[in-house]
């Protein structure tokens, strides 16, 4: 009787939590690599979207792990030559870094819920060369947000080895924001970021001169994988729960096949 109880007890409990925090919500990943161009520099950008199938706010994201071919160049492509103390990040912004630290940029949009109703936040994100972690290329992915908020966070990125040799995983760690004490977390529903050579520009001294110029970004291999550029996005969120989503990028000429 005593156990009957607290079953009935543990489903009452159910009823009552929210459906976001009984399932993962759903996400969905968009890549492109510009130009398309097989042994040459390029722009990798990807959008990743999360929602919920009854429109409310998704659970707060607390990691992304986004796996790639390992022979995307993104360590031997020249971007990020020298890396943005975190300090200095952290007291000045972008403007304690040299331009020489950028690697990309985005934004992203957050939802936070105030009693009834849904507000939307923006942000811009700015991708920069973090000092190295046991031996791994490091990221920042700086993130300013302005109205209704304003706030600045620094999610730590790092380029990671995968079990399986021909892939890698770049994961960030995503801080969570509470706009109000004891308040709802914001909640991250789009994601968009490049990481390449787009709007960047790189300054060198040679021979006592000033010398600015665009890096030439994230090496293409000289062959394209069979099936093409394959991309997955794994999500982690704050309950513990977990998304995975995928993509690939056709290789150059290959008609994409329509969904």
């Amino acid at each position: 009787m005593r156990r009957s109880r607290y079953l009935l007890a543990a489903l009452l409990a159910a009823a009552c939590l929210p459906a976001t925090t009984l399932a993962a919500p759903a996400a969905k990943l968009r890549v492109s690599l510009n130009p398309e161009q097989l042994g040459r520099g390029t722009n990798l950008a990807f959008r990743l979207h999360i929602y919920t199938p009854n429109g409310q706010p998704p659970t707060p994201v607390t990691q992304l792990d986004l796996s790639y071919p390992s022979t995307l160049g993104i360590a031997v492509g020249g971007l990020g030559l020298v890396s943005c103390p975190r300090i200095a990040l952290e007291a000045l912004g972008t403007e304690g870094c040299s331009p020489n630290a950028r690697m990309g940029q985005g934004h992203a949009i957050a939802e936070i819920p105030f009693g009834p109703e849904i507000v939307s936040e923006t942000a811009d994100i700015a991708v920069l060369r973090a000092p190295e972690q046991q031996g791994r290329i490091g990221m920042y992915f700086f993130i300013e947000a302005h109205t209704p908020l304003n706030a600045e966070l620094i999610d730590p990125g790092i380029l990671l080895p995968t079990a399986t040799p021909s892939r890698e995983t770049l994961q960030v760690k995503v801080p969570l924001l509470r706009p109000l004490p004891d308040g709802p977390y914001a909640a991250l529903v789009q994601l968009d970021a490049s990481i390449g050579p787009n709007g960047l520009t790189y300054n060198e001294h040679t021979n006592g001169h000033l010398i600015t110029y665009k890096p030439a970004g994230i090496l293409l291999p000289d062959t394209c994988p069979h099936g093409g550029f394959q991309f997955t996005a794994h999500l982690t969120f704050i309950t513990g729960t977990h998304t995975t989503t995928q993509t690939r990028v056709p290789c150059p000429g290959e008609q994409p096949r329509h969904r």
